[in-house]
C-alpha cells in the first residue's frame, strides 16, 4: 500500500514539473524515478536522508549558494564545450541520477560529457573556481553508488572519451581514452592475438575509468591479477585543472611512482582521461573442469587445497544450490544437482592444460565429488561457463537483489559461506552465492522485494552483517566494486580513526578544496570538517 501511495504521490509530482507547477528547486532537493521508463521501486527514497541498514547513512545537504549559480556555471561550461556537451534540463539530468545502485537516486545539478583531456581540464578549472562539486562517471555500472550525484554537483562522465589511442605489441601494451569499455580494449587488438586481461562482469558495458578508479578484477584475476596489476600510466586531471602524466609505458617512468595510489581511489584524487594499459598474448588454449559438491563448505574447502597445492588456474568460481538451480532454469546449461558448484579454469599448451586438470581432478576426488566433468571441447567449455555467465542476469529475472563485494582469506571459505547461511536464515531472506572463489572475493546476491515495505531495509542490515563477517575473518569491505557510498559507513568497522585519517591526508594533497566525489568513501561525521572547509 505505502509503494502505491508513493507511486501515485511520485506521478503526480511528475506531471507538476512538467507543467512548471513544481520548479527546478523540487528537482534539485527530491529524487524519484516516476517516468514510463523508469518504474519507481522504493517511493521513501529521498536525498538529503538515505537509511542503510539501519546506519542512518546521509548524503550532505545541497550548497544553495551554488545552486543558485547554475545558470552561470552552466554558461560557462558552454563556453568551452560543444553545447550539447552540456546537460542542464532537469529532464535529461535525470539520467545520470544513479549508477547500477539504483536503490539511490538523485539527478544532479548539471552533467558534462567532454571529448578531451583538454575540455576535462577546462571542465575543472571552472568548478574549482566556483566551488562545484565533481563526481566522475565512467559507464555507470558502479554497484556502490560510486558515481551517485548529488543536487549540487556537476556530473563528469567520459563515455566521449573512447579512442585508441596507440598501440604497440612489440611492448605489449596499449594507450586508450578512458571513456573505452573494457571489452572493446580486447577488441581493439584480437586479431593479433592479444587481449586485456581483466575482466570484470559489466565487461561489455562498463569503462577503464570506473575499472581504474574501482580497481576492478573479475573471473581471470586470480592468475592476471586486477586493474593495478595491469595499469602502466595515466593521463590524470587535478580539481585545478593540471594535466598530469603518472606513470608510462616502460619501468622506468619519470616522476614519483604513485600509480598504486590512484587506481582504486574512487575519483577522490583527479579524473583520468587517458590509460596505458599492459597487454597479453592470448594463451595457446583454455579448459575449464566442473566439480559438483554435496555441501558449501566441502566446496570451499577443496577450493583451499587446490590453493595450497601450489596449482594456479586462471579462474575459481564458485555457485551454490541458490543459485545453481536460478541459472539452470535461465540458461539450460546442463549443470548438475548439487549444493555447491566449482568451475575452474586452466590454460596453455595442451599437455600443461591436462596435466593441470589432473592434478586439479585429484585434488578435487578427495572432498567426495557429486560430479566431476572435465571440458573435451570448446562447446564443453561454454556450456560449462554459460550459466555462470549468466548468473546476475538470470537472479535478475527472479527477486531485486543487492550484491555484496566482500574480500576473505580462502581458509576462511567454509566459515563464512556457514555463517551467511545463518544470516540468511536470521533475516528471513534468500541468499545466493556466486564469487570468485580462488582470490576469495565473495558476491553474495542477496534477493528481496523491492515493493514490499521493510524489504530493502531489512536486506541492507544484512548486507552490513555480512560485510562486518568479512572484516572479522581477516578480510576486508571490498575486492573490486569499491566503497562508494554503499559501504562509506562501515569503513569504521576495518579501519581505526588513525588510518582514516591518513588516507583523508592524501586526499587533502590531491583535493584540497574536497570537491572531487567528497561524500563517497569516508564517513561523512569523518569527513566533515573537511568537506565544510
Amino acid at each position: 500500500m505505502a509503494d502505491q501511495k508513493g507511486g501515485e504521490k511520485a506521478k503526480s509530482d511528475d506531471k507538476k514539473i512538467k507543467s512548471g507547477e513544481l520548479g527546478e528547486d523540487y528537482i534539485k532537493y527530491h529524487a524519484f524515478s516516476v517516468a514510463e521508463d523508469l518504474p519507481l521501486r522504493s517511493p521513501k527514497i529521498g536525498y538529503n536522508y538515505l537509511p542503510i541498514g539501519g546506519l542512518n547513512m546521509e548524503m550532505p545537504q545541497p550548497n544553495s549558494e551554488i545552486l543558485s549559480k547554475k545558470a552561470k556555471i552552466a554558461a560557462a561550461l558552454r563556453a568551452v564545450l560543444p553545447y550539447d556537451a552540456v546537460i542542464d534540463d532537469p529532464s535529461e539530468t535525470r539520467a545520470y541520477e544513479c549508477d547500477a545502485l539504483t536503490a539511490y537516486r538523485c539527478p544532479p545539478m548539471i552533467a558534462v560529457l567532454p571529448a578531451t583531456t583538454q575540455e576535462v581540464s577546462d571542465i575543472l578549472k571552472i568548478c574549482h573556481r566556483e566551488g562545484v562539486p565533481v563526481v566522475p562517471r565512467g559507464s555507470g555500472t558502479s554497484l556502490a553508488g560510486g558515481a551517485l550525484p548529488t543536487a549540487d554537483c556537476v556530473i563528469l562522465g567520459v563515455a566521449k572519451m573512447n579512442k585508441v589511442l596507440e598501440t604497440d605489441y612489440e611492448n605489449r601494451l596499449i594507450r586508450v581514452q578512458s571513456g573505452r569499455t573494457n571489452l572493446s580494449v580486447s577488441g581493439a587488438v584480437e586479431e593479433e592475438d592479444f587481449f586485456y586481461a581483466p575482466d570484470p562482469s559489466s565487461q561489455l558495458a562498463c569503462a577503464i575509468a570506473g575499472n581504474i578508479a574501482m580497481n576492478s578484477g573479475g573471473a581471470h584475476c586470480l592468475k592476471y591479477g586486477v586493474t593495478t596489476n595491469n595499469l602502466m600510466g595515466v593521463t590524470m586531471v587535478m580539481m585545478d585543472g593540471e594535466i598530469v602524466e603518472i606513470g608510462g609505458g616502460y619501468l622506468d617512468a619519470s616522476g614519483l611512482d604513485i600509480l598504486g595510489v590512484i587506481c582504486g581511489s574512487e575519483g577522490q584524487l583527479g579524473v583520468v582521461t587517458e590509460a596505458t594499459l599492459r597487454i597479453l598474448p592470448k594463451p595457446e588454449g583454455a579448459r575449464p573442469v566442473m566439480i559438483a559438491f554435496d555441501s558449501n563448505e566441502v566446496a570451499g574447502a577443496c577450493v583451499a587445497d587446490i590453493i595450497k597445492a601450489g596449482v594456479l588456474p586462471v579462474a575459481i568460481e564458485f555457485m551454490d544450490r541458490p543459485i545453481i538451480e536460478i541459472c539452470e532454469n535461465f540458461a539450460k546449461a546442463g549443470y548438475p544437482d548439487c549444493e555447491a558448484l566449482l568451475i575452474v579454469e586452466v590454460e596453455g599448451s595442451e599437455a600443461e592444460i591436462q596435466d593441470q586438470l589432473d592434478r586439479i581432478s585429484a585434488i578435487a576426488q578427495q572432498h567426495n565429488p557429486v560430479e566431476l566433468r572435465q571440458s573435451q571441447s570448446a562447446a564443453e567449455s561454454a556450456a560449462i561457463w554459460l550459466g555462470r555467465k549468466s548468473a546476475f542476469g538470470a537472479v535478475g529475472q527472479v527477486a531485486d537483489y543487492m550484491c555484496l563485494d566482500g574480500t576473505i582469506p580462502v581458509s576462511a571459505l567454509p566459515e563464512v559461506l556457514r555463517r551467511i547461511k545463518e544470516l540468511s536464515d536470521h533475516y528471513g531472506l534468500r541468499v545466493g552465492n556466486v564469487f570468485h572463489a580462488g582470490d576469495g572475493n565473495m558476491h553474495p546476491l542477496i534477493m528481496f522485494d523491492a515493493n514490499k515495505e521493510g524489504d530493502l531495509e531489512l536486506c541492507e542490515a544484512m548486507g552490513a552483517d555480512v560485510l562486518r563477517l568479512c572484516v572479522e575473518v581477516g578480510g576486508c569491505l571490498t575486492g573490486e566494486h569499491g566503497v562508494g557510498i554503499e559501504k562509506r559507513d562501515l569503513m569504521e568497522d576495518q579501519y581505526s580513526a588513525e588510518d582514516l585519517e591518513i588516507q583523508m591526508a592524501v586526499k587533502d594533497v590531491f583535493d584540497p578544496a574536497w570537491l572531487l566525489n567528497p561524500s563517497k568513501v569516508f564517513p561523512l561525521s569523518v569527513s566533515q570538517s573537511r568537506r565544510a572547509s
